[in-house]
């Protein structure tokens, strides 16, 4: 399954926790979730959202980046076949006064 293998990925690159649900949780912490897959020529792919949960916006900014980086670094994985930065931006949630942001990624795996 396409999520555990980013999930252990990302514990291993990353000094924060990492989730596939949300939870209580003290900041810094990345949430992500598939938002959407298909197939093309049987080979399948799926579009995740990886949230970046901090302190303050700078800091949510920077550990955007760092996950920006691990999630890049999925195509060492045999299981991975490309990655690709839709788009990222300030994600910051108005109602709960979180900041966060948000990275969105198309994978292609095996």
């Amino acid at each position: 399954m396409i999520e555990l293998i980013i999930l252990n990925h990302l514990k291993d690159k990353l000094n924060v926790p990492v989730h596939l649900e949300k939870q209580n949780q003290q900041v810094p912490y990345v949430l992500f979730e598939k938002t959407s897959s298909g197939k093309n020529n049987h080979l399948p792919s799926a579009t995740f959202a990886f949230q970046s949960y901090a302190d303050s916006l700078f800091n949510a900014a920077v550990l955007n980046e760092t996950v920006k980086e691990a999630v890049e670094s999925l195509i060492e994985l045999d299981e991975i076949r490309g990655v690709t930065l839709n788009s990222d931006y300030n994600f910051t949630d108005t109602t709960t006064k979180e900041y966060r942001y948000q990275a969105v990624y198309d994978i292609r795996y095996y």
